[in-house]
C-alpha cells in the first residue's frame, strides 16, 4: 500500500515531470518500478488528487483541487455511479455460475471457469478502484477544513459501505462454505487502509 499523502508531499505546486517524480518518490528508500509508479499515479489521477497534461515525454502532473464543493461531490458521485454500474454488471453475469470449479483442500489454489474470469477479474477490479475511493474520501474528510464538504463525504462514504455489503450480501448468497472463503479473502485483499492505495 502507498499513501496519498506521500505521494502529494513528492510532488511541488508547479510542473512534476515523470523522471522527477520517479527519482524523488521513494518506497521503503527505493525507487519505484516505473510502470508501478505509472500505475500509482494513474490512479491518484483517476481519484482527482492530481491532474496530468502533455503526452509522452512532455507529460506532467499537477496536484490538482476542487475548488468548488459542488464541482467536489459531481466528480465524486461520477466514479461511485461508474463503479456501481460496472459491478452490477458483472454480478449479473455471476450471479447464475459456480464462480469457482476446483478448489484445492488448502483453499490456495483455485481455478476459474474460462467463461467467468473476464467478469470476475472486471468484479474485483471495480471493487478495488470503489474501495480506493472510500479510502480516499477518508483522506479527503480528514484533510479539509470545510465542514459541510465534510457532512457530504461523510454521506459519500456511507453510501459506498451500503452498496459495498449489498454486493458482498449477493455475491455469497447461495455460494458453498469453500467458495465463500475464497471471495471472502479475495474481497478483503483489495481493502486499502484508510488514505492509502492498493499496487
Amino acid at each position: 500500500m502507498i499513501s496519498i499523502k506521500y505521494i502529494l508531499e513528492c510532488m511541488n505546486d508547479g510542473k512534476n515531470y515523470f523522471g522527477d517524480l520517479w527519482e524523488n518518490c521513494l518506497n521503503d528508500k527505493k525507487r519505484f518500478n516505473r510502470t508501478k509508479l505509472k500505475e500509482i499515479l494513474k490512479k491518484m489521477e483517476v481519484l482527482g488528487h492530481i491532474k496530468k497534461h502533455g503526452y509522452k515525454n512532455d507529460a506532467y502532473y499537477v496536484k490538482h483541487y476542487h475548488f468548488s464543493l459542488e464541482e467536489n461531490l459531481g466528480f465524486i458521485n461520477n466514479i461511485i455511479f461508474t463503479y456501481e454500474s460496472k459491478i452490477n454488471s458483472a454480478l449479473k453475469k455471476l450471479e447464475n455460475k459456480k464462480i469457482f470449479l476446483d478448489i484445492s483442500k488448502d483453499l490456495v489454489s483455485h481455478k476459474l471457469n474460462k467463461y467467468t474470469k473476464t467478469d470476475y477479474e472486471s468484479l474485483l477490479e471495480s471493487m478495488t478502484g470503489m474501495f480506493e475511493l472510500a479510502s480516499s474520501i477518508v483522506w479527503t474528510k480528514e484533510n479539509t477544513d470545510d465542514d459541510e464538504l465534510k457532512k457530504e463525504l461523510k454521506n459519500c462514504f456511507k453510501q459506498i459501505n451500503e452498496f459495498m455489503d449489498e454486493t458482498n450480501q449477493k455475491l455469497l448468497e447461495g455460494r458453498k462454505t469453500n467458495e465463500r472463503i475464497l471471495l471472502q479473502r479475495d474481497f478483503s485483499s483489495k481493502i486499502p487502509k484508510a488514505g492509502y492505495l492498493k499496487v
